[in-house]
């Protein structure tokens, strides 16, 4: 055992001493210590539940022959940082959790690691943890929320961020926002869209690293303890037969991920996770795999901010399991690949029953022909940008306006909560990117803002930065390069011409090659936002969003 570096023989007596002042006695010294990486914390609600998780999971744990040893991981909850400085923060905090887990475990020689967390940032910060150690692990989320009840219809969080604009346009009333804040979100859990949170750990089953249900159990289920106790026996399994990450993060695990993430009509935060837990893992993955597997996979599903169902519904219907059935139908999944219950995914979807045709659509009957999730490139972003195809508007999909340019998020939502922006507009948001921002901040405050005064079908947003997985509309993100670094973005001028096509996956800046060459030539680099501390340190060596915002 790895661990008895740690604890083992003559020189270990020290070693062996501080875990008996801790109360272990020498039966749990001699069992392999099993790191329960738990993120709860009092700050997000997808997280204030995880102690009943990981106690859950550390008696599957002990049930199954091992010693669990908790400890805890940051977290930070991207609703509560969104639209201030404190999203700065978001996107760099996956990294703090990877290396702190990478610390906890490599210091004290885990033989295994559970990693308990349900929110944006978390869950990929601890897939590229799990890519980077050479243990066996195992992903446990804390499930996601019900969806909110309000005037009976079923709503999430996204629908709080676009009532902030239907009170600006008077389409609601300080009254009912005031109804509709204390509905939304009844409970414990990641909030019930398919937002990043969610999509995650959906795509965490398709890679094989979360046991069946892990995506789609909601967190207040008995169903989520059951399986919390199943994961500390499935690692105690793991740890016996030697599987680690490496044996399950395949470049067709990834593909089966990004497979599952066009059908169900996912956050394109996943293009971020997904490329930087494949770079840990050493699995070339590129831009051109999901626009490759984009056109080859149809939209099922219409979760929540793009149709009427909510997580809950999604795992009704059959959950993700469901999904890679009806994917395999037209071998558009790998079904050999190793998962963490020990046998192929093949096994697991064979299974499955996808229930009913209104939440997760027959193949022949998609929503769209298409994958999800678009990858654009043009002279507007050479490097590639990032679109949710499948929550644009039809009449969004080809579209050419007037650029209304700002150098940072704050100053456009005002402009479109006073009513600057006009129907025909395209909003540029820049210096928002990985180096830019620093930290590459979603932009929920103002694509929400346009949908909620009825501007979501008539302006286009485009920005490097990202967007929440709550978003919808045109809203074309990750554009690379980031003005910070030059890129194109960064030469558009207010009254610009741009197009955007998304069917031909093109976004392009309608002026000449000379016009190009001049704007460039006198172009100047910003003087940095952040200049002391963690984000300064982060904008110095983090990567583009093209290459999923890694540190190199």
């Amino acid at each position: 055992m790895k661990s008895d570096n740690a604890k083992k023989g003559l020189e270990r007596a020290p070693h062996r001493s501080l875990f008996y002042a801790m109360g272990y006695i020498k039966e749990e010294l001699e069992r392999p210590l099993v790191g329960i990486a738990n993120s709860f914390n009092q700050i997000i609600p997808g997280h204030i539940h995880l102690r009943e998780i990981s106690e859950a999971a550390a008696a599957g744990v002990r049930m199954a022959g091992g010693t669990p040893v908790e400890f805890g991981v940051i977290g930070v909850c991207d609703g509560i940082a969104m639209g201030h400085i404190g999203m700065k923060y978001s996107l760099p905090s996956r990294e703090l959790i990877a290396d702190s887990i990478e610390t906890m475990a490599k210091a004290h020689q885990f033989d295994g690691l559970i990693l308990v967390a349900s929110c944006d940032k978390i869950v990929p910060g601890m897939l590229i943890a799990a890519a980077r150690l050479d243990i066996p692990c195992i992903m446990l989320a804390g499930g996601p929320m019900l969806a909110g009840k309000y005037k009976g219809q079923a709503v999430s969080l996204s629908k709080m961020f676009e009532a902030v604009g239907m009170v600006k346009s008077g389409k609601m009333t300080l009254e009912e926002l005031e109804e509709l804040e204390m509905l939304a979100c009844p409970g414990c859990g990641s909030c019930s869209g398919a937002f990043t949170a969610n999509t995650m750990n959906c795509l965490t089953e398709a890679l094989g690293l979360g046991l069946p249900g892990n995506g789609t159990i909601p967190a207040v289920h008995s169903a989520r303890r059951a399986l919390a106790k199943q994961a500390g026996i499935a690692i105690m399994n793991l740890i016996n037969q030697g599987i680690t990450p490496a044996d399950i993060l395949t470049k067709e695990a990834f593909e089966n991920a990004i497979a599952v993430d066009m059908a169900l009509g996912g956050s394109t935060n996943t293009v971020l996770h997904l490329m930087a837990v494949a770079h840990e893992a050493g699995v070339p993955l590129e831009l051109d795999d999901f626009d490759r597997i984009s056109r080859q996979v149809p939209h099922l599903c219409a979760i929540d901010p793009i149709g009427p169902h909510h997580m809950e519904d999604l795992h009704e219907a059959g959950g993700i399991p469901a999904i890679m059935k009806e994917l395999s139908k037209k071998n558009l999944i790998h079904e050999a690949n190793l998962t963490v219950t020990g046998e192929p995914i093949g096994n697991i979807i064979k299974r499955a029953e996808r229930k009913g045709d209104e939440v997760i659509r027959p193949l022949e009957n998609p929503y769209h022909p298409e994958g999800g999730i678009a990858i654009l490139r043009g002279n507007l972003a050479p490097d590639g940008a990032v679109v949710k195809s499948a929550a644009v508007s039809p009449r969004m999909m080809k579209r050419e306006g007037r650029a209304r340019v700002f150098d940072e998020e704050e100053s456009a939502v005002r402009a479109i909560l006073s009513g600057e922006i006009k129907p025909g507009d395209i909003v540029v948001i820049r210096y928002e990117g990985p180096k830019g921002g620093p930290g590459m901040r979603e932009m929920l405050m103002p694509t929400s803002a346009l949908a909620g005064m009825g501007l979501d079908e008539e302006v286009a947003l485009l920005t490097d930065g990202r967007f929440s997985g709550a978003t919808r509309g045109a809203a074309v993100g990750h554009i690379s390069p980031e003005a910070a670094e030059g890129g194109p973005i960064a030469l558009i001028e207010e009254g610009d011409i741009i197009s955007i096509d998304i069917p031909a996956r093109r976004i392009d800046l309608l002026i000449s090659e000379e016009e190009f060459a001049r704007r460039r030539s006198a172009w100047r680099r910003p003087e940095p936002k952040i200049k002391r501390g963690y984000l300064r340190r982060y904008a110095e060596r983090v990567s583009s969003a093209g290459k999923g915002a890694v540190i190199e």
